[in-house]
């Protein structure tokens, strides 16, 4: 269900419309412009006693518009009510115990939703905490929530209030199918990353990262690095880590440090082997709806949702042609979705379980997902 415009007071009353039980969750997606009154709304929808979790994103996505206003309001049998957890210290990052509560729901492999502050830290470490906690007992399908300036604030809410440095989880008694695509291309590689920190590239192949990066994509481009445009060319030229027999991860290349080390959208880990990537904007197109395609559910189920995490990058780098992506991911979707509208959020880093073998934080990705019964 979507808003276009997303008030304290439709928020609740539309929550307060949809008659929810005790064991369903509701969960709220909020546009970054004209943000309503959240501590209100949260104190509004505790009295009624309401299990929900939501997140402000840079923009919503509902069929094939982009909104950088309103709220995606869907609610969802849930296993348990949401749980906070805080990642911003990596010696503690503490996980709950699911898997006695999931082992007691059914055979069923039932979805973990993850929200996480796209601008935390130690995501990676907590995303792989997650993985050795549940393992792949569920499917995974998350996003990071965030400020399309990239700017450090609160952005993430459940009953107990805002939550800072964290990430929600909600497991839901749904069953999931998921596509998870790219759709960039490599200009160059393999590469080793042989000197990293966290999400920053000191060395690629022993030598200084920038160098070995600005060769490449002024070859490519035809375009020179200046002191200030480092981002607006290297938009167009991000990493992907190699993964062997999937898509490479996306890793976004967001800034580049004054001893020339790359600054990337998420963690890169020593001795990763890394791609070069490049576009065209026709292959980013056509792999959002090869995501949506690759949804394909068993017959006879019920469909209760589609959503879609759309990496803000891919908006910021089509510009007017992002509306075809969308257009693109409704018409992949209509085959196993003829009566359910993609909604969704632009986001800063998509979360993604990649058939049975990894849990991943990816960037520039679109990912899509179709829960049902």
């Amino acid at each position: 269900m979507f808003f276009a415009e997303a008030n304290r007071e439709n928020i609740v009353g539309t929550v307060s419309q949809l008659d929810v039980k005790k064991d369903e969750v509701v969960m709220i997606l909020l546009g970054e412009e004209n943000i309503p009154d959240i501590d209100g709304m949260i104190s509004d929808l505790n009295e009624m006693g309401i299990h929900f979790f939501g997140g402000i994103f840079p923009g919503l996505i509902h069929g094939e518009s982009e909104h950088s206003k309103g709220a995606v309001i869907r609610k969802m049998p849930g296993i348990l009510e949401p749980v906070a957890i805080n990642i911003k210290n990596p010696d503690h990052i503490e996980i709950p115990d699911f898997t006695e509560l999931l082992n007691s729901e059914s055979r069923k492999k039932h979805t973990a939703i993850i929200l996480i502050d796209g601008m935390a830290p130690n995501i990676g470490l907590f995303l792989s905490e997650m993985l050795n906690r549940l393992g792949n007992s569920v499917n995974y399908f998350g996003a990071g929530a965030g400020y399309r300036n990239m700017k450090k604030d609160l952005c993430l809410f459940s009953s107990e209030g805002f939550v800072n440095n964290s990430a929600i989880v909600v497991l839901v008694k749904l069953e999931s199918c998921l596509g998870v695509r790219h759709g960039w291309k490599k200009i160059m590689g393999p590469l080793v990353a042989t000197r990293t920190d966290r999400n920053v590239i000191n060395e690629f192949n022993w030598e200084n990262a920038f160098e070995v990066y600005r060769e490449a994509v002024e070859k490519d481009s035809g375009k020179k690095f200046s002191e200030n445009n480092f981002y607006d060319i290297a938009k167009e030229y991000p990493l992907g880590l190699f993964r062997e027999g999937s898509e490479d991860i996306g890793r976004a290349t967001v800034a580049l440090t004054p001893d020339g080390a790359i600054v990337c959208g998420g963690e890169v880990h020593n001795n990763a082997v890394v791609y070069i990537l490049g576009e065209k904007k026709e292959s980013l197109i056509k792999s959002a709806q090869m995501a949506a395609e690759d949804c394909r559910i068993p017959e006879d189920r019920r469909i209760c949702l589609c959503i879609v995490a759309d990496c803000i990058s891919r908006a910021l780098l089509l510009e007017s042609r992002f509306p075809e992506e969308l257009k693109a991911i409704s018409r992949g979707i209509q085959p196993a979705c003829s009566d359910e509208i993609p909604e969704g959020i632009l986001t800063l880093g998509e979360i993604s379980s990649l058939g049975e073998r990894y849990l991943e934080y990816l960037n520039l990705t679109t990912v899509v997902a179709v829960m049902y019964e």
